[in-house]
């Protein structure tokens, strides 16, 4: 299993999404999960529509490919149409380990014609997940309850899916309930497949030994 950041590795919520934290978050080890949306026809890096030119997509990109190009990207996607800078941004710097999500079906399907790689996602809110055949993986999320199981997770694994795990910490929940249950199962803290998204990576590394 693999740890990656949730808007750059961040010790102060004011960090989110800067490029603070996606140094601190890449020089650790960690990927990182953040927010995409376009600004007056540049791709940026913005949770929500912003008022003025937030930190250019490019910078995240760049630091990523300096420091380990290999490393996990999780690209929410914020605002449809973006397949084209997308597309000309990994190129460009080469990344390949990356996948997009949360994006709507529509998009998502035109992000599939456009050859990129999608999550669907998969919650307490959706438990069927769609476009489920073309997705390369799924993005399990728990928005209100802690739903997740070790037996929840292992068929996406055995269908060959990768899954990336939504830490509860990241809604304002107890994490320690499913870390447990991830550190009680070895196949799937052993399992090149298996994600955990959370807002305390190196806590969560040393808690799993992973």
């Amino acid at each position: 299993m693999k740890i990656i950041s949730h808007r750059g590795y961040w010790h102060d919520r004011t960090e989110k999404n800067t490029e603070t934290a996606f140094e601190r978050s890449f020089r650790l080890g960690f990927g990182t999960e953040t927010d995409f949306r376009d600004f007056l026809g540049d791709l940026v890096i913005a949770h929500d529509p912003p008022r003025e030119k937030p930190l250019d997509a490019d910078r995240c990109f760049s630091l990523l490919a300096r420091h380990d190009p290999n490393l996990p990207l999780a690209i929410n996607i914020k605002a449809d149409g973006l397949q084209h800078l997308l597309k000309k941004a990994l190129a460009e710097y080469g990344l390949t380990n990356y996948f997009l999500f949360d994006m709507s079906v529509p998009d998502a399907v035109q992000s599939l014609k456009q050859g990129l790689r999608c999550f669907t996602r998969q919650s307490d809110l959706e438990p069927a997940p769609s476009f489920y055949k073309e997705a390369a993986g799924v993005w399990m999320d728990g928005f209100f309850t802690d739903w997740i199981t070790p037996e929840a997770i292992r068929p996406h694994l055995k269908a060959g899916k990768q899954v990336c795990l939504v830490s509860p910490e990241l809604h304002g929940r107890e994490h320690r309930r499913l870390w447990d249950l991830l550190a009680g199962a070895s196949d799937l803290l052993d399992h090149p497949d298996l994600l955990l998204c959370s807002d305390l990576p190196e806590t969560a590394r040393n808690y799993l030994n992973t």
